[in-house]
């Protein structure tokens, strides 16, 4: 009869974690706002179903570790270098805005000056899963806008880290009100994590790689799912023995096998994990509401969200201008990571943090925190037409630093902005290769400018349109809006005024290779997915570009679309439809 009553806490989380699922979905809300409103009803404030015991406490600690092992399978230090500019400039200075905004009005509102940073740091933190879906739902993920949010969210990601371990710290014993102890204990566990990171690194490649490459060679696909668990735990564990958070470890377990050609393969026996792991932890989080601070309290927790949502949309955009980026593009940025973080629940459900805060405000900020999850893809939403009118308005269509103004010195122009278009933008701007682009679609026009591509409005069919970029002085032109007919038309043009210059064409069969090579272009099939990756494989090689940059650049981009979609996947049900 104990060990039944053992399971039926567990019991009871499963149930409430797939009704969550199935009633939020019609109502088109976030299954975590479900999670939390199924927590507080079975709570001890409430029906009292389920009571606070180590086994909900550990299942809740455990949803936050693997949380944070799928966060470090995604930290390729390669990537992370590539968007260096946004991670180490924009990133740490939005948290710095945001995060000293947020601590002072925790330190106005009587919260110990310790937990005040930590707070507001918390509050300065945006969701990845829920940004990443969100910009996925609008095929935004490989534009300028989705590259540098997601860079900001990986710089996050590395902050919440820190976060969590100097929470951990206080709720180790430290002294708040002792500032050379609390320094000196947040000193040590930056030196403790630093050190953790370097081992981390040198297992993955001299250790986590040989021996899954070991385990690979026995073809048993269960032995993947127990190496996973065990890395997550061991790593965890480690860390959580040398006095730093269970999280860390698990983080850092994720980092080591990032590198590795099985990060796909844990990745998918993981999340299975994960995902029932973080419902348990949410559900928990809500089992600590009181439903009737809540219904006291509702003009305040409106509130909490204008303030919060308000004040990051401000100061991520006065960021991102700071940075050099347009006004529709940080207006873009503002309102995509306006949103509050998962870890907020964490530190907030600290006994420390509960305590400095106080029951009501905790109710307040994990009640608010939570909508804001559900409202971000309308807020996205409303950014993007924002930015699209602000375009329309402007009389200069060109942004500053993330669409570079229209010249003659780039070696390629692009016509035609579709997806095709911007996957070719995208393979030059990894390889630092200049280029500019003309749209002839007014809307596509639009809305590649405000997504923060280097674009002109124009049609190529104009024969002006050429003297004005200066089609002597490129290299190649990339059309990905095919047109025969009127190529064939320019082709005696073009061929007498241009006669160096390379004209790629995309086409979608073999039927149209001769026809277009008979006008002197050079066609290429779309053939890999994503569409247009043959296309900017060819212009990359036709720029000088060795073939091993081309096939690591080609195996990023599938692999990033194969992430997008696993977390597109992952999250479907479970966040806001648009």
């Amino acid at each position: 009869m104990e060990d039944i009553h053992a399971l039926i806490p567990v019991i009871t989380l499963l149930l409430l974690g797939v009704l969550a699922i199935i009633l939020m979905r019609p109502l088109r809300l976030s299954p975590i706002v479900g999670y939390l409103i199924a927590g507080l009803a079975v709570g001890p404030h409430a029906l009292d179903l389920i009571p606070e015991s180590n086994t909900t406490h550990l299942l809740a600690e455990l949803g936050v570790v693997f949380l944070l092992f799928d966060i470090g399978l995604h930290f390729s230090l390669s990537n992370i270098w590539d968007a260096r500019r946004d991670i180490f400039i924009l990133g740490p200075l939005q948290i710095l805005l945001c995060g000293a905004a947020f601590a002072g009005i925790a330190l106005a509102l009587g919260v110990s000056p310790a937990y005040a940073g930590v707070i507001g740091g918390a509050l300065a933190l945006s969701s990845t899963a829920v940004v990443v879906q969100s910009l996925t739902e609008r095929g935004q993920q490989d534009c300028p806008v989705g590259r540098t949010g997601t860079a900001v969210l990986i710089f996050q990601d590395i902050c919440a880290i820190f976060l969590l371990v100097m929470a951990s710290s206080l709720e180790g014993g430290s002294s708040p009100s002792s500032h050379n102890a609390l320094t000196a204990e947040i000193l040590s566990a930056i030196a403790k994590s630093v050190v953790a990171f370097v081992a981390a690194a040198l297992l993955g490649r001299y250790a986590i790689r040989p021996l899954f490459g070991l385990l690979s060679k026995t073809r048993n696909e269960e032995v993947f799912t127990a190496m996973a668990l065990l890395v997550v735990l061991a790593t965890a564990a480690g860390t959580g023995a040398v006095g730093l958070s269970l999280t860390l470890g698990a983080f850092l377990g994720g980092m080591m096998i990032s590198e590795t050609p099985y990060r796909h393969v844990i990745q998918t026996e993981a999340k299975p994990f994960r995902n029932l792991l973080l419902a348990f932890f949410f559900i928990t989080v809500g089992m600590s509401l009181d439903w009737r601070i809540l219904l006291d309290q509702w003009a305040k927790i409106i509130l909490f969200i204008l303030i919060l949502m308000a004040v990051k949309v401000f100061l991520v955009a006065l960021a991102a201008r700071a940075c050099g980026w347009s006004l529709p593009g940080s207006l873009q940025l503002g309102s995509l990571l306006a949103q509050g973080s998962e870890f907020v629940f964490v530190i907030i459900a600290m006994p420390l943090a509960r305590e400095s805060l106080g029951e009501q405000a905790v109710g307040i900020v994990i009640t608010g925190v939570a909508a804001s999850l559900a409202l971000t893809p309308t807020l996205s939403n409303l950014g993007n037409r924002l930015g699209k009118y602000l375009w329309r308005r402007s009389s200069s269509k060109t942004p500053s630093h993330e669409s570079k103004p229209v010249t003659s010195t780039a070696p390629v122009v692009i016509f035609g902005m579709d997806e095709v278009g911007r996957l070719v933008a995208d393979a030059l701007e990894a390889q630092k290769i200049d280029y500019d682009a003309i749209e002839m679609d007014y809307d596509r026009f639009l809305k590649a400018s405000a997504d923060g591509y280097p674009v002109a409005f124009g049609d190529l069919a104009d024969i002006r349109m050429m003297e004005t970029f200066q089609y002597a002085e490129r290299a190649a032109i990339v059309i990905t809006i095919v047109r025969y007919e009127l190529s064939k038309a320019l082709k005696p043009v073009v061929s007498a005024r241009y006669p160096n210059l390379k004209r790629f064409v995309s086409v979608d069969g073999d039927s149209d290779l001769e026809r277009f090579k008979s006008l002197g272009m050079y066609p290429v099939v779309n053939r890999s997915i994503p569409r247009g990756l043959d296309l900017a494989a060819a212009v990359l090689h036709s720029q000088g570009v060795d073939d091993k940059k081309i096939k690591t650049w080609i195996e990023r981009r599938q692999q990033r679309d194969l992430d997008s979609h696993d977390i597109a996947s992952n999250t479907k049900g479970r966040s806001q439809a648009r």
